[in-house]
Formats: C-alpha cells, structure tokens, sequence
C-alpha cells in the first residue's frame, strides 16, 4: 500500500506526478476546509504538503491522527503552529536556500520598477500616449540609503546586490548581527528615517504582524518607497493604502498581501505602485528545487529518518 498524503498546495505538473507514482494523493475540495475534506482517509494520512501562505491549522493536524510531517514548500512558518506540531510529535519542515537568490532578485526588481517606473513607462508606450507628449520622470537608485527589515538569508542576499548599486545599507533587527559591515538600528522608526528604500525581508507571524505600521510610513517620508518580498502580516495595509494614496510615501513595491490573493482596489490604479501575485520564488529553476526539498523530506520522514531540513 502507498503511504497516503495530503497536498494543500498545487506544485509542477511533473511534481505531482511523481508525487501520485509514490504516494496515495488526496486534495481538499475547493472552498472547503481541509478538515472536513477527508472523513475516511484521514485516519491514514501520514503527511502534509503545503505552502508558507496556506500551512497547517491546528484543526486539521488535529484531524490527522496517523500525521507524521508538514512540508512547507517556501520558508515561511507562520502559518503552522509549530508548537502544536512538536506536541504532536510531527515534523516541520521548510525549503531555505534554495529560494533566497530569486527572492533577493525580485526585491531589487521591484526596487527598479517602482523608481524607474518601468511599469508605468510599459503603459505609457502600449496606451499610445508616447507620441503625444512626455513620461514622467523616474527616481535614481544608485547611491542610495537602502534599510533592510530583517538580515536573515534573503535580507542579506538583498544587501548584496545592493552593494553593487553603491547603496548606503542599513537594517533593523532585534539584535545586531554578526560579521556584517551594515549599520543597525534597534528602532524600525530610525531605520526608516534614514532610508530613501525600505525593503521588508522579515519573517512572519505574531511577533512581526504590523510592525511597519503608520509611523514607519511617517519616518519613511514623501520620498521614500517601500518593498515587501517578505510577508503581507508585516505590514499595516490600511495605514500603506493610506500613506500611499495621500502620497505620504513616494510608492511601493509589492509581491505580498495581507489578505491574499485579495489586493486593496485602492492600489489598483495607482501609477506609483507595482503589484506581483507572490511571485518572488516562482521561476522554474527555484520552484523545481524547492520540490526536490519538499520531496527528500517527505520521503526521509515516511522511511523513518530524519527529514534534512527540518525546523521543528
């Protein structure tokens, strides 16, 4: 008999196909939960995938009896309660490293779009306004003070490719970190302050939810732009939606949301804002390797050995 697992989130189609030659696979009904999807398979479920955005609630760990591991296919934990899962005695594991270069890519990316409005330069030439008069002028990047909101992996790859645009950097963290030549600012406040880009890199769930609220936005100033590849949790929306529409910042990119998919109306139209569907890892490459991960740890976990990259 094939161990039997439940998938949350859809993966390559090659993905799921191997998933199906190794595993009895189930998915929840749409718009259903999870919990109420599997009334007879769910005593023999023995793993979970799932994404960072989607985890695992505890309603439906609870539902599993047989559970033995969660896989996360991204980095972000926020969404399971890992205490619970350790009191269960199941497994929690997520993909690091191997989407930190594509996650980095798209915050600069974003960076570019919104201060070169390359974006709004795309509608201008395909509208056909172009012929009738003039774009409106960009920002400069280079040279400037870029703040950081968390140094971890993906913050410090940041950094990195910041350095080759003769950025100022500087970071907020709880604490300073070690072997980095970056300044640290224990006050979110002072950090922003000093920037002219804020780019959130942080980790999500209750310790960071809303941390870069209305006051950041005030310190960040009409000049200031703000990026988040991290997670939507992070941010205050409806003080961003605010700031932004009472051009209190300069504008923002983003890649994440509080309530995805769902994106405030009010950002659609605005020209000093670039919106992406949660894409910072979502490139072949990336997605193929974070699988793999994804793949190793389940099959590891179900034989009996340690899952190689386990968080809990």
């Amino acid at each position: 008999m094939k161990p039997e697992i439940l998938l949350l989130e859809p993966m390559l189609p090659e993905v799921e196909t191997e998933l199906e030659i190794a595993y009895k696979v189930y998915r929840p009904f749409p718009h259903m939960d999870p919990a109420d999807s599997l009334p007879t398979a769910a005593p023999r479920i023995r793993a979970i995938i799932t994404g960072g955005g989607i985890g695992a609630s505890n309603r439906l760990i609870d539902a599993l009896p047989a559970l033995e591991i969660i896989a996360i296919n991204g980095v972000g934990t926020d969404a399971v309660d890992l205490q619970h899962a350790s009191d269960r005695g199941i497994r929690v594991t997520t993909t690091p490293d191997v989407l930190t270069d594509d996650v980095a890519d798209m915050a600069i990316g974003l960076m570019l779009a919104v201060a070169r409005r390359i974006c709004a330069g795309d509608r201008f030439v395909r509208d056909g306004r172009w012929p009738r008069g003039h774009a409106t002028l960009g920002r400069t990047v280079s040279h400037k003070r870029l703040g950081i909101v968390g140094l971890g992996r993906v913050g410090r790859a940041i950094a990195q490719r910041a350095e080759g645009f003769r950025m100022t950097i500087a970071y907020a963290d709880p604490a300073p970190q070690d072997g980095v030549p970056y300044r640290h600012y224990p006050q979110l406040t002072d950090l922003a302050r000093e920037s002219d880009f804020l780019v959130i890199a942080a980790a999500g769930g209750p310790a960071s939810r809303g941390i870069v609220n209305a006051a950041v936005f005030e310190a960040l100033g009409p000049d200031g732009v703000l990026v988040n590849v991290a997670r939507g949790s992070v941010v205050d929306e409806p003080a961003l939606v605010a700031a932004l529409t009472e051009g209190r910042i300069a504008g923002a990119g983003l890649d994440v949301f509080a309530h995805e998919p769902n994106v405030p109306e009010a950002l659609w139209t605005l020209e000093n804002v670039v919106l992406t569907p949660h894409q910072s890892s979502a490139t072949v490459e990336t997605r193929r390797a974070m699988a793999d991960l994804v793949l190793r740890n389940v099959a590891a976990k179900l034989a009996g050995n340690e899952p190689p990259t386990a968080v809990v």
